[in-house]
């Protein structure tokens, strides 16, 4: 019997034929300094903390990479028959902006439990919604009938080549904003945002040191590496309801085994204080899935004490107003 074949990881020339391919959709977005956290660690007066403002993309969360780039590759029959995914929110609503894009009907599958804003935002780009259960499991399973029934081709939140491909062109941005950058954060989910963008940064400067943040109430990503293989925890539960995938993909997991050099996990309290600290610091709404990187950060997890250009990927600012007024109310006492 002849030995597995390693999985195919994404090539950095195809990060950079992706970065053309989504603009159209997709901005460049900016990369703001902020002040330094006071917890976390640093040997220099001199170190600099910015993060990336993902949150200010058209649908408000970085998914829009990932999703465009995919649809934008499938042929006419395909994008006239239409295109499915299964998602908790932000991932539905960037399949749904680049369906309406790219002139394909849209069927988004979502958790009973999505918040009403992310509904609301698929719905807007004249996508149809569809609720599945609480899991991850649920919505896939729900979405592969409806694919298997009405010929819709399946568009994967994260554990997909050309998801992970269209993630990664946000490593490529960061580069050419702060090409001065040590270590960045960033949130992990299922890990496309994540592992596509430890691809591109390690295929360019595999000295600069990529953490990955999950909460801790979701160590998906953290038990898959400690395991040697992807492992579906019996449930997950943050605040971070982006952040709740039971199981790391096969092929995330294999680029994180690849090009990630850690992942560590943040309390929700941390990334309510996040949430509130961004909101003060660098003028941003963000939900808390995209805090949970600048909470690491806070936290000095992770975090070299030498390091003197640290980024954090603001990935998504898709929350309830008064979601956000509860979050920035709990975490007034620390933003300091």
């Amino acid at each position: 019997m002849s030995a597995p074949q390693p999985m195919p990881l994404v090539t950095i020339d195809e990060i950079r034929d992706a970065h053309v391919r989504i603009r159209p959709a997709a901005r460049v977005t900016p990369l703001l300094e902020v002040p330094y956290p006071s917890g976390a660690p640093r040997t220099s007066e001199a170190a600099r903390f910015f993060v990336k403002c993902e949150s200010l993309q058209p649908m408000g969360a970085f998914k829009i990479r990932g999703a465009y780039n995919m649809v934008a590759q499938l042929d006419a029959d395909a994008r006239a028959r239409g295109v499915i995914t299964y998602s908790s929110g932000n991932h539905g609503q960037a399949v749904a902006l680049a369906a309406q894009l790219l002139g394909a009907p849209a069927v988004i599958v979502m958790p009973t439990t999505a918040p009403l804003v992310k509904v609301e935002g698929a719905r807007s780009y004249g996508a149809e919604v569809i609720f599945a259960g609480t899991t991850s499991t649920d919505r896939k399973v729900a979405a592969e009938a409806l694919a298997a029934e009405r010929g819709l081709t399946i568009i994967p939140p994260f554990d997909h080549h050309a998801i992970i491909t269209g993630q990664g062109t946000v490593g490529l941005e960061i580069l050419e904003q702060c090409p001065e950058a040590d270590v960045i954060y960033v949130s992990i989910g299922g890990g496309g945002q994540a592992t596509g963008l430890a691809s591109a940064i390690k295929q360019v400067r595999p000295s600069v040191r990529v953490v990955g943040v999950e909460p801790e109430g979701a160590p998906t990503m953290k038990t898959a590496l400690a395991a040697g293989a992807p492992v579906s925890l019996p449930s997950t539960a943050s605040i971070a309801d982006g952040l709740l995938t039971i199981r790391a993909g096969d092929i995330t997991f294999a680029h994180a085994q690849a090009f990630l050099d850690e992942v560590v996990t943040v309390p929700d309290t941390a990334i309510a204080d996040a949430v509130a600290w961004l909101s003060r610091y660098a003028r941003l709404v963000a939900e808390p899935s995209g805090a949970a990187a600048t909470a690491a950060v806070r936290m000095g997890l992770g975090l070299p004490a030498d390091a003197r250009h640290v980024v954090a990927i603001v990935s998504g600012g898709n929350v309830a107003p008064e979601a956000f007024a509860r979050y920035v109310a709990l975490g007034a006492g620390a933003v300091a």
